[in-house]
C-alpha cells in the first residue's frame, strides 16, 4: 500500500487554504482601499475649514 493519496491530499489542502487565505486578503484590501479613498475625499472636502473638535 502506498501513502500517495495521503500525501497528495495533504498538499492539496496545503494549497487550497493558501488560495482561501489568499483571496480573503485580497478582498480585505480591496474593501480598505476603498475605505481609505472615501476617508481621502473627505479629508480634501474639509481641508479648506478649520478644524473644531
Amino acid at each position: 500500500m502506498t501513502h500517495l493519496p495521503y500525501i497528495a491530499a495533504s498538499y492539496g489542502l496545503a494549497a487550497l487554504m493558501a488560495l482561501v487565505l489568499s483571496i480573503g486578503a485580497a478582498l480585505r484590501l480591496r474593501r480598505d482601499r476603498t475605505r481609505l479613498a472615501a476617508l481621502e475625499q473627505t479629508h480634501n472636502r474639509n481641508a479648506g475649514t478649520p478644524f473644531t473638535p
